[in-house]
C-alpha cells in the first residue's frame, strides 16, 4: 500500500508554531522580589499596573469587605504566583474563571490559575474577600488603626496587606481606583481625586482616583468624621485637606499646619519643578500616633505631631516626599536616603527660606553636635540597615551629605540636580547608586569618593573632609532657630 506524505500548508504550520509551551515549562513566581531588608516583599512573575477596589466598611465592627481587581502583564510563563495579603479570602478568578488559592508565610497567597499563564499577557486577577483588619497580627503587629469614628491604614514599609491584596513592593507601582461605602454621616478618605460621591440604603460611597504610578504603601484609607476643606493651588491643582472632628486640643495646631499646603506645594515646585500628581492636601485622624508618613497626594499626619503646637516642618517633610519617594521610588530598602535625606533637607531649605537658619547653619549644627564616638555616626545613610532605616542619622546625616554636595558643585549645579532628578525619573525608581552617577554625569566631577565619605563610612568625616565641604570648622556654633522643630520631626518619623 503506497501512502501520501502530507506537507502543512503555511496556515496549519502556524498554527503547529503557535502551540504554547508544555506544562513543564511554567513555572510558580518567586514569593519575594529579593529586597535586601524585606526578602518576602513583593512578588515575581507579574507587573500590576492597575488596582480597582470596592470596599464596604463598617466602624463599628471593623468589618471590612472588598473586591479588588487587578489589572496586570504576566513576566514570565506561569503555572502559580503570589500576592502579598492577610484577610480571609472566599474566591480568586484570574481572566473571569475561578482559581485555586492556599496561604502560606506570614502573609503569602499563593494562587493556582485553571490553565498556566503565558508569559506577556494582559491578565485580570479578582479577590472577593471579608475580615476585621486590626486581628490581623503579622510578627505581632497590626497595621490598622481604629478610632473612635472609624479607622485608618498608613505605615511603611507595610500597609497594604492589612486591606487589599497586592505586589506589595515599591518597584511594582499602578493606579488605582478606590471605592469605599461606609455609614452616612461618616466619610472616607483615600488618594487623589474624588471622583464621585453617593447615598443609598443607610451607605454613603466614595469613590477615589489616583491617576499615576502608586506605591502600594502609599496608597492610604482614612474612615471617620472630618472637617475637609477644598482649595486649588495657584496652578489649579486640587488640594483636599481633612481634621478629624475629634482632636481635642490639637485641632488648632494641625488645621493650621496642613492649612499651608497650597503655599508649602508651590515653593517646593520652585525647589524640585512641576508637582507630579493629581491633587495634593493632608489628613489629621484621631490616631494618638508622633508618626507622619508621605501617603500619595495626602499625607497622613498623626494626631501628636502637633502636640507642641504648629508643626509647618513636618508638612515641608512630607510634601517634599511627593517628588521624593513617590514620583520617584527607591529601588530596594536599603536606598532610602533618596527619599529620607532629600526630604529633610527640605526643611532646611524652608529654614533657610523662612530666615531661621540656613542650610550651612543646619550642617554645622548638626556636625558639631555629634563627637566622632557618637553612636549616630556609625549609621551608614546610604545603607543604614534594616534595624536603622528610619534613625535619625538617615535624616541628619542624609541631608549634611547634600549641604556637602551643594558646596562641592555650587548652587547652579546642586539646585539643577534637585529639579532634573525628579523630572527625568518621574514614576519609576531609583537606588543611591543612580544618584551618585547622576550626579557625576551633571556635575561633571567624579563624586563615588565623595559619597562614600558622607554616605557608606561608619564614622564622622574627618576635618579635612568637612574642610573641604564646609571650610574650617567653627570653634562654636549657634543652635539655628528652626532646629527645634526640625529634630521634633525625627519622633514623627518614627514608624
Amino acid at each position: 500500500m503506497r501512502h501520501r506524505l502530507l506537507v502543512p500548508g503555511a496556515a496549519a504550520l502556524s498554527l503547529l508554531l503557535a502551540i504554547p509551551a508544555s506544562a513543564a515549562d511554567f513555572t510558580p513566581g518567586a514569593p519575594g522580589v529579593g529586597d535586601t531588608y524585606y526578602p518576602e516583599s513583593g512578588n515575581g512573575g507579574y507587573d500590576v499596573s492597575h488596582y480597582d477596589l470596592r470596599l464596604k466598611y463598617q466602624p463599628k465592627t471593623d468589618l471590612l469587605e472588598g473586591t479588588a481587581t487587578l489589572l496586570a502583564r504576566t513576566t514570565q510563563d506561569l503555572s502559580r504566583f503570589n500576592l502579598d495579603f492577610g484577610l480571609k479570602v472566599s474566591e480568586i478568578r484570574i481572566n473571569g474563571r475561578k482559581a485555586t488559592f492556599a496561604t502560606s508565610g506570614k502573609h503569602e497567597l499563593e494562587v493556582t490559575p485553571a490553565t498556566p499563564l503565558e508569559k506577556g499577557k494582559q491578565i485580570s486577577v479578582v479577590v472577593r474577600y471579608a475580615g476585621k483588619p486590626s486581628e490581623l497580627k503579622i510578627d505581632n503587629f497590626t497595621a490598622w488603626a481604629r478610632t473612635p469614628d472609624g479607622a485608618v491604614i498608613a505605615q511603611e514599609p507595610d500597609a497594604a496587606v492589612w486591606w487589599f491584596p497586592s505586589n506589595d513592593h515599591p518597584t511594582d507601582k499602578a493606579t488605582y481606583d478606590i471605592s469605599v461605602a461606609v455609614p452616612d454621616g461618616t466619610q472616607a478618605l483615600s488618594n487623589g481625586v474624588l471622583a464621585s460621591q453617593s447615598s443609598k440604603l443607610g451607605w454613603t460611597r466614595y469613590n477615589w482616583r489616583s491617576d499615576k504610578p502608586q506605591a502600594t504603601y502609599l496608597t492610604t484609607l482614612a474612615v471617620g468624621k472630618f472637617d475637609i476643606t477644598t482649595d486649588t493651588t495657584a496652578n489649579g491643582l486640587p488640594v483636599i485637606n481633612a481634621v478629624s472632628k475629634d482632636l481635642g486640643a490639637n485641632e488648632g495646631s494641625a488645621k493650621a499646619s496642613i492649612e499651608r499646603t497650597s503655599e508649602v506645594t508651590e515653593w517646593l515646585e520652585s525647589v524640585f519643578g512641576p508637582y507630579p500628581f493629581n491633587a495634593v492636601g493632608g489628613y489629621v485622624p484621631n490616631v494618638p500616633a508622633h508618626y507622619a508618613l508621605e501617603t500619595q497626594t495626602r499625607p497622613f499626619y498623626g494626631s501628636k505631631a502637633f502636640d507642641r503646637g504648629t508643626n509647618v516642618s513636618v508638612v515641608v517633610h512630607e510634601l517634599a516626599h511627593q517628588w521624593y519617594g513617590d514620583s520617584v521610588s527607591l529601588k530596594d530598602w536599603k536606598d532610602i536616603w533618596i527619599n529620607e535625606g532629600f526630604a529633610a533637607y527640605s526643611q532646611w531649605l524652608w529654614s533657610e527660606k523662612e530666615g531661621e537658619g540656613t542650610a550651612q547653619e543646619l550642617a554645622d549644627w548638626v556636625y558639631a553636635q555629634h563627637p566622632a564616638d557618637d553612636p549616630f555616626w556609625t549609621v551608614k545613610p546610604g545603607n543604614p540597615g534594616a534595624e536603622n532605616q528610619f534613625d535619625a542619622a538617615v535624616y541628619d546625616r542624609g541631608a549634611l551629605a547634600l549641604q556637602a554636595l551643594r558646596n562641592k558643585v555650587g548652587d547652579k549645579v546642586f539646585f539643577g540636580l534637585l529639579k532634573s532628578w525628579p523630572t527625568e525619573h518621574r514614576y519609576g525608581n531609583a537606588s543611591v547608586a543612580d544618584f551618585v552617577k547622576f550626579a557625576e554625569q551633571k556635575s561633571g566631577k567624579h563624586l563615588a569618593g565623595f559619597f562614600d565619605t558622607w554616605l557608606f563610612q561608619p564614622s564622622k568625616p574627618s576635618t579635612a573632609a568637612v574642610k573641604r565641604a564646609f571650610g574650617a570648622p567653627r570653634a562654636q556654633v549657634a543652635q539655628p532657630k528652626s532646629w527645634k522643630q526640625i529634630a521634633a520631626t525625627h519622633e514623627v518619623h518614627e514608624h
